[in-house]
């Protein structure tokens, strides 16, 4: 009997000091590190993926790869103790599946791309890292700066384009995350007539005649700028590409859904309205 009670005493502080040990953490998403570093834990990160650019103090931490073709190897080689995600990161669930086996927790979050889904992974992360407490300063500064975001005017018809050069063009449909931000912004998607990504052709490009062409900023400058895009077969021809309405943003601002979401979303509004806001 005394052995068994020793027993459970030894298992009992073994889980208070697992709880309060704190998680050395991999991040295999870039909203997520943001989320983190916001919460004031980035001190307990010890590995990121590659989309964790922002804050700039990430991108000094150990690089592990990017989400979609990460190695368990090379995330397990930073001890971490918490490995965290979202489903759209779509890191492979073999590869996830091999980091639990060696022992470590893996959280992978649904991210829902709306205000209330940023609110909400927030709370998740903050949960996840034991301090949800934390989650409520960030959400209120979500808050704030939702309620000074003013929507673009004229309800221009956006198209966006993914681009990586003139061999990788495709055109944002329905559903996708940068649909969500045009119409938060005030705007309407020009292509709602398919589902996620499509090559852009053309024909396509002059039917839907934007009034607005958005693109990452990297996605402009592999084309070689506004030059660039203007010698896109039918890019001219539109509304957008007569007066030269090219907006650009950041990659992960406009589309991770990040604590930052008002202030992405008073950009792209300001960008894209048809009179000055």
């Amino acid at each position: 009997m005394k052995n068994f009670l020793l027993t459970l005493l030894v298992m009992a502080s073994g889980l208070v000091r697992a709880q309060t040990v704190p998680p050395r953490i991999v991040s295999l998403d870039g909203t997520v590190s943001e989320i983190l570093s916001d919460l004031g834990l980035e001190n307990r990160l010890v590995g990121v993926d590659v989309t964790s650019t922002y804050p700039e103090s990430l991108k000094k931490l150990p690089k592990v790869g990017h989400n979609r073709t990460i190695s368990a190897e090379g995330v397990l080689a930073q001890q971490p103790t918490l490995v965290l995600t979202t489903e759209k990161a779509g890191t492979k669930a073999d590869v996830l599946d091999q980091i639990r086996s060696a022992g470590v927790q893996v959280v992978s979050f649904r991210q829902d791309f709306s205000v209330e889904g940023t609110r909400k992974l927030i709370n998740d992360v903050a949960a996840a890292c034991r301090v949800p407490s934390k989650a409520k300063a960030l959400i209120r500064r979500v808050d704030t700066d939702m309620a000074k975001v003013q929507k673009a005017t004229g309800k221009p018809n956006v198209l966006f384009i993914y681009a990586r050069g003139t061999g990788t063009m495709l055109v944002a449909g329905r559903g996708t995350p940068v649909e969500k931000m045009i119409e938060l912004a005030g705007g309407q998607n020009a292509t709602p007539q398919f589902a996620d990504f499509k090559p852009l052709t053309t024909e396509s490009l002059v039917a839907a005649d934007p009034d607005v062409i958005l693109l990452f900023d990297s996605g402009l400058e592999s084309l070689g700028g506004p030059a660039g895009l203007l010698s896109v077969p039918g890019v001219a021809q539109t509304k957008a590409g007569k007066n030269r309405r090219f907006v650009t943003m950041d990659g992960h601002l406009l589309t991770g859904f990040t604590p930052r979401l008002g202030k992405a979303l008073s950009e792209l509004a300001k960008g894209i309205s048809l009179t000055p806001l």
